[in-house]
């Protein structure tokens, strides 16, 4: 019998058939207000049990990658007792019962690990209740397992699914007792992907995925140069392309519908728009560059101050002055942005991979006018994310195309729009003081950040009016410089704000990428200062904090520091303490291959809490490994006459296979409640690289990416 695949399904199965028997699927057919969901026990927004015994996790957040959606699952089957072969999952719509719904900040498993768990804990309280009830025994002398509620003295036992309708009249339980980590059956272990079946069939659904009936295509001719607008366009060639319907003006530029994504393209290459360029039109990468080092010459707001760093370090006879920079970064996500916009009358509809939602919502009801309720936002799998799906830009073009249109509207940008039209990691530069005293001592530290804020471009005057009145703790640039671990007696921390025009975002681990670059660099040189070893310089100065101590010398102990290397080999260390209160050490085993850094090995070491799945988590700070090097090695936007000059991977290029080293990840036991994974492990992989090339070359990395 004759197979048809889509040429998705079979890339997908690479024209293999894959076992993959017994995996918990997303497929679900039951929807509020159905008579299946009617008999269902729904204690509260995140759980689900049906009379099929199928235990039903809604899902908040965005997946890009980081498998958040089997360890969200796995939270709340863990409390619920849930046989994981009878666990599915549904992505949530954009709803206010949810809470925040944002992905980001590395963030997701700790914000959600008590909502979940006490979620599955009041389902599995009503389904011991019940069973008690129709046993006529006290509920304490029931337990849950595997799906079911057992009378262990009996030897009675219930399915869920013959429980549900008795528990569904239950009272839910506040506060259910939670299970002790020794009791987990589920959390901390290699549970199957609870959508790997999804995705490696072809069935998952990515934005680019999504049709709907009626749907047209859209691309949109931009100005490229920042802040740039039209000033006017001619649509007849376009709408001489075949299957180009209209040309629509749109704030943004230009959008070209037509019936394919090929065609809308080639009407967009053919249509003739004239731009005004505005202010920006000369701008160069070289200007935003002396604009910081001008800005880094005059002391900045002070946010932090132990000691008198200043005096130290003019009294100092063991004193350097070193400046650090950063350039500007693209997300290069590996889908290009895409949204699904259907916009009626009262009505606006969205299909997207994005990362926050319900600030989505919020903004579409604004654009449109529109309560919230009115506009109604599904999240499909973001083939990554970053940051870059924060942004809500896009979903508004969308909802604005539909709306000119008249038509549901698949809003596409190339992978050229999408470099070029990206919302940037900025550049920043470190101006950084330091002294040492004769026993080799860090005696001073002083870190001027210089930079823009994301968080003043976004909302004008909020950075502004923190500075004006001495409140730093929601300043974004000063994230890992602000809160930097070293016991320094004399510490001096400032930041001088500059103004960009480039569009700036938030990019994975955001300024710690930069922060964590310009410390640890820094650290090497002042051991260097001092002739002494950098791991025993930081082993001093982490003397007061056992846990960041552990880390370190874990990180040490695996990567072998201090034995000896093949000949042309060196290794470089750096560690950080992520903002999600993950705190992660790497050490980089390093050659030059060409005149060109090869890095052979990375070793980690993480303390993040609890890990609720290992494999998912030792992923996820490979990834940050990876993504963090690709950036180190390679990564620059550069801006000439108010345009970026890369536009693809052959000139924004990222880590290839051949390329990437073996990552060694050892996690800390712990059974602190879970922290952050998805961004902690991407900071120390580029000083940890710098210092190793600075042992290889005898000359210091001192500007992002890494050239010998």
């Amino acid at each position: 019998m004759a197979t048809t695949l889509s040429r998705r399904e079979f890339v997908a199965t690479g024209g293999l058939a894959l076992a993959v028997t017994a995996l918990p699927t997303t497929k679900r057919i039951r929807r509020p207000g159905d008579d299946a969901a009617a008999r269902a026990l729904a204690p509260n927004a995140f759980v689900e049990v049906g009379t099929d015994g199928q235990a039903t996790i809604w899902i908040t957040r965005s997946d890009m990658g980081q498998g958040i959606r089997t360890a969200l699952a796995m939270i709340a089957a863990e409390e619920l007792e849930a046989d994981w072969n009878k666990v599915q999952i549904v992505q949530a719509d954009a709803h206010p019962k949810y809470g925040s719904m944002a992905t980001g900040g590395s963030s997701t498993v700790s914000d959600l690990w008590m909502p979940l768990r006490k979620a599955g804990a009041q389902a599995r309280e009503m389904l011991i209740g019940a069973a008690a009830e129709r046993w006529g025994v006290p509920a304490s002398e029931c337990r849950a397992r595997a799906s079911a509620v057992e009378h262990p003295a009996s030897g009675r036992r219930f399915s869920y699914g013959d429980l549900v309708q008795r528990a569904a009249i239950r009272p839910v339980p506040e506060e259910p007792t939670l299970k002790t980590p020794a009791e987990f059956r589920i959390i901390g272990t290699d549970a199957p992907g609870i959508d790997t079946r999804d995705k490696v069939t072809g069935k998952a659904e990515y934005g680019l995925d999504v049709t709907v009936p009626g749907m047209r295509y859209a691309v949109i001719a931009r100005c490229p140069v920042f802040g740039g607008k039209m000033a006017g366009h001619d649509p007849a060639k376009a709408l001489a392309v075949p299957g180009v319907l209209s040309v629509l003006e749109v704030p943004s530029g230009a959008a070209v519908i037509a019936t394919s994504t090929w065609a809308a393209m080639q009407g967009r290459r053919a249509l003739e728009c004239r731009w005004d360029e505005g202010r920006a039109a000369r701008l160069s990468s070289a200007d935003l560059s002396r604009e910081l080092q001008a800005r880094a010459d005059f002391a900045g707001a002070l946010v932090r101050n132990d000691g008198d760093a200043l005096a130290t370090l003019d009294g100092s006879a063991k004193a350097i002055e070193i400046t650090y920079e950063a350039p500007l970064l693209a997300h290069a996500t590996m889908e290009p942005m895409n949204c699904v916009a259907d916009v009626r009358p009262g009505k606006c509809e969205i299909w997207a991979p994005h990362q926050a939602p319900d600030w989505a919502q919020r903004e579409l009801a604004q654009l449109l006018g529109l309560e919230a309720e009115q506009v109604t936002v599904h999240t499909t799998l973001l083939g990554g994310g970053f940051g870059r799906r924060f942004i809500t830009a896009e979903l508004l073009e969308a909802a604005q195309v539909s709306q000119a249109a008249g038509v549901p509207v698949k809003l596409v940008f190339t992978r050229e729009d999408d470099m070029q039209r990206d919302w940037y990691r900025p550049m920043s530069l470190h101006r950084m003081r330091g002294s040492v005293d004769a026993k080799g001592a860090v005696t001073a530290w002083m870190h001027r950040v210089v930079g823009p804020s994301i968080g003043e471009q976004f909302w004008p005057g909020s950075t502004t009016q923190m500075i004006s009145s001495n409140k730093f703790d929601g300043i974004d640039a000063i994230d890992g410089a602000a809160d930097v671990r070293y016991g320094v007696p004399n510490l001096r921390v400032e930041y001088g704000m500059t103004q960009t025009v480039v569009p700036l975002g938030w990019w994975r681990s955001v300024y710690a990428s930069q922060t964590c670059f310009a410390n640890e660099c820094f650290v090497d040189e002042l051991a260097a200062l001092a002739g002494r070893d950098p791991v025993e310089v930081r082993r001093e100065l982490l003397a007061h904090s056992p846990r960041h101590l552990a880390v370190l010398n874990l990180a040490a102990e695996k990567a072998g520091w201090g034995t000896p290397l093949p000949a042309g080999r060196a290794r470089g260390i750096a560690i950080h303490h992520f903002f999600s209160d993950t705190v992660v050490a790497e050490v980089a085993e390093v050659s030059l291959v060409d005149g060109k850094p090869r890095v052979h090995k990375v070793t980690c070491a993480v303390d993040c809490g609890v890990v609720v799945h290992p494999r998912n988590a030792k992923y996820q700070v490979e990834g940050g490994v990876m993504y963090g090097l690709s950036a180190a090695l390679y990564g620059e936007i550069t801006v000439e006459n108010g345009r970026v000059k890369q536009s693809n991977f052959h000139d924004y290029p990222v880590i290839r296979m051949p390329e990437a080293p073996v990552v060694e990840v050892h996690f800390i036991p712990s059974a602190e409640p879970p922290k952050g994974l998805g961004e902690p492990g991407l900071p120390p992989i580029a000083p940890a690289v710098a210092n190793a090339v600075a042992v290889l070359t005898g000359k210091r990395v001192r500007r992002l990416p890494i050239v010998v």
